[in-house]
């Protein structure tokens, strides 16, 4: 599969066969900009905010997954898993969903704005993940350290930021802090990527920290 960062929480995933999976796709608002003819075959939409729900930045007809439960699209399998953008249950920035791919026969976890850390219910209802696609960046979501204990809670092989600071952002990336910090809290090897190439042989050699570029 091949795994590529559009930026904020948005990532395009290509399976062996090319189907393709969506992430959270926002406005060009923020500094990121979307491919202008980006495809998908599924789109899921982690929560309802304009940063993650822009589903008409996708130019065909595609499978659109907003909602927590077990699906079954082009072969993919999905868990939506319902979780908090915030640390009180929603009450300030409201819900969130978790979405476990079983890709290839990896598992790739996406955590969307996720606001706290799991318990053990939460880790149970998610599986077993092999690729972690975690916020860092504090401010909105988990901050570092936060993310640091989803991480052992989860204990992926191979863990992808995002959501944190870059020169992209300009001034709104004030708001978060940058991929470093969430690197040095892991105390994990970490390596920089244009885009990800892997297989369930492979895998291993990606342990650790992975950095996608944002082109």
């Amino acid at each position: 599969m091949k795994i590529k960062w559009f930026g904020q929480s948005c990532f395009m995933i290509t399976s062996e066969n090319g189907t393709k999976i969506l992430m959270d796709p926002y406005k060009n608002a923020l500094g990121y900009k979307l491919p202008k003819e980006i495809t998908a075959d599924i789109v899921s939409i982690s929560h309802d905010h304009s940063d993650h729900n822009y589903i008409n930045a996708v130019k065909c007809k595609f499978v659109h997954i907003n909602k927590t439960g077990s699906f079954l699209e082009h072969g993919i399998e999905i868990k939506g898993v319902g979780t908090f953008h915030d640390k009180v249950s929603g009450a300030k920035k409201g819900k969130n969903i978790i979405y476990n791919f079983k890709i290839d026969g990896i598992n790739i976890c996406h955590c969307g704005d996720l606001g706290h850390t799991l318990d053990l219910n939460f880790v149970e209802e998610i599986g077993n993940v092999d690729i972690l696609l975690i916020p860092v960046g504090g401010g909105y979501t988990l901050d570092a350290l936060d993310a640091v204990d989803v991480v052992k809670q989860l204990n992926p092989t191979v863990i992808i930021p995002m959501h944190y600071r870059t020169k992209a952002l300009g001034i709104i990336g004030l708001a978060f802090a940058k991929v470093d910090k969430f690197i040095s809290a892991s105390g994990l090897s970490s390596n920089e990527y244009k885009e990800l190439e892997l297989n369930s042989e492979n895998i291993k050699n990606y342990s650790g920290v992975a950095v996608l570029k944002y082109d």
